[in-house]
């Protein structure tokens, strides 16, 4: 964990460079900026293993900069909240924010919080690392995640939910790796405000009635009792 890198976002001084300071005194790699431009550049050009995010800045505020972070990288985001900000909490958990934290928020908190996202990333299994904006082929199916679409056999499209989507996608891209509960709700949608084990069981249910020819013996997405589900298929780039 000592070689974690960690961004903290927040346009107040006081705030931002006393935190820093006890995060690197526990080991951490840690860069500030200021705003979401500063944040964004440094994004561009380093590597960053999470995010604390200040919600309430000037200019662009935090939730805009998370959904930048969340379409374009995959790193965890903790937001930094008021504490009387419920709707702030929300939609920050709804973007795909990870964990949030209240202000005014106890440092040592904050480094718990820390340490279980770092962990709980790096326990994810590595997934296809050229899958982002291709067309994935899996038995009679096709999955463009550049234009997040599904396609049989006849190129015809298959409607797919937002939800549906990112599910399929995690397991197109850990294919016959056996992916827990717990880490698909990590690679779909992080801790979302209304995610538990039940909403996967549900999606993957959804999922089995487009994709299986028979969803009451499924073929493709397995469930691994005790495990969580598989991907039971090859899967290959297509142009």
């Amino acid at each position: 964990m000592d070689d974690a890198h960690v961004l903290v976002v927040d346009d107040h001084r006081d705030i931002r460079d006393p935190l820093a300071a006890y995060l690197k005194r526990h080991d951490l790699r840690v860069s500030i900026a200021a705003d979401a431009a500063a944040a964004r550049a440094l994004l561009a050009n380093a590597a960053v293993d999470l995010v604390v995010l200040d919600v309430m800045m000037p200019g662009e505020d935090g939730l805009s900069l998370c959904r930048h972070i969340r379409e374009a990288y995959d790193t965890p985001v903790i937001l930094l909240t008021a504490l009387a900000e419920r709707t702030d909490r929300i939609v920050g958990l709804e973007i795909g924010a990870d964990d949030y934290v209240t202000k005014p928020f106890d440092p040592r908190e904050l480094l718990a919080r820390v340490k279980n996202l770092l962990r709980r990333s790096r326990a994810l299994p590595r997934g296809r690392d050229e899958a982002d904006g291709r067309r994935l082929a899996f038995d009679r199916w096709t999955l463009d995640t550049g234009r997040r679409e599904l396609f049989d056999e006849t190129d015809t499209a298959v409607a797919l939910s937002t939800a549906e989507f990112r599910l399929l996608a995690a397991l197109v891209r850990h294919p016959r790796v056996v992916l827990s509960r717990d880490q698909l709700l990590d690679l779909t949608s992080g801790r979302t405000a209304e995610a538990f084990d039940r909403s996967i069981d549900n999606q993957v249910s959804r999922l089995r009635r487009k994709l299986e020819r028979d969803p009451s013996a499924p073929a493709l997405l397995k469930t691994v009792w005790g495990g969580g589900y598989v991907l039971a298929a090859d899967v290959r780039t297509v142009p």
